[in-house]
């Protein structure tokens, strides 16, 4: 999982509990950097508290979703993807009706980077209902849009298709057929952007917390994810 994520990996971490890339937040005053993490909103578009853009705006936010493709490095098998963005009042209601499309029962993963991983942990579910599946996930919102060090992905291992809603908030779907994926964003006002560019591809910061980890911990053991516990946080 992850594999379209573009994170700079070289991150310093801050007492804020923020993960910073380098670059245009190195400058910065801490009354500066307070000020930009402060504004969650672009035009039409709000932020989660889980990320924000570079202070110098290399990419702004906004809504819409576009066609790209992962290209598996051994096998050089090509699997069409579509990466979409939503603003925040959206972004729940809309995973949750792109997951109604991959069937009855799933497999689910969480992401996390948290314990300053410089890569992301994935804890592996099998076969779930998918409406026990939403009640869990609805009950656990907080976290998955605030938090900037969980993701997590649906999978229908049988049809090769995944869902994911990554770190970013960004919706991430990849597999073959995408049309009904196309026309549930499409519905819930997200439009095909070919020039769009996502927050992943610039500078940005990832914000989480101590209590943001302990709700991860308690959505694991929800998923029955057993594994050893992971400690400390972004």
């Amino acid at each position: 999982m992850g594999f379209l994520k573009r994170i700079l990996r070289n991150n310093t971490v801050e007492d804020t509990g923020s993960i910073f890339t380098p670059g245009s937040f190195e400058a910065l005053t801490e009354e500066e950097l307070q000020t930009h993490m402060g504004i969650d909103t672009y035009g039409a578009f709000d932020l989660t508290d889980a990320i924000r853009p570079s202070y110098d705006l290399q990419v702004v936010p906004r809504q819409g979703f576009r066609f790209d493709e992962y290209v598996d490095d051994n096998s050089q098998i090509r699997t069409p993807v579509i990466m979409a963005a939503a603003t925040r009042h959206r972004i729940m209601d809309l995973f949750l009706d792109l997951i109604d499309r991959l069937g009855p029962v799933v497999d689910v993963v969480l992401e996390t980077s948290h314990h300053f991983a410089p890569h992301q942990q994935d804890l592996y579910r099998e076969h779930i209902d998918v409406p026990v599946l939403k009640s869990i996930l609805l009950d656990h919102e907080d976290l998955l849009l605030n938090d900037g060090c969980t993701g997590i992905a649906v999978i229908n291992p049988g049809r090769r298709q995944e869902v994911q809603l990554d770190e970013h908030k960004l919706m991430i779907i990849y597999g073959r057929p995408l049309e009904q994926f196309e026309q549930t964003l499409i519905s819930a006002d997200v439009y095909p952007d070919e020039n769009i560019k996502f927050i992943t591809e610039a500078e940005h910061v990832h914000s989480s917390s101590e209590a943001y980890f302990d709700k991860f911990n308690t959505l694991k053991h929800r998923l029955g994810m057993d594994s050893d516990d992971l400690s400390g946080c972004c």
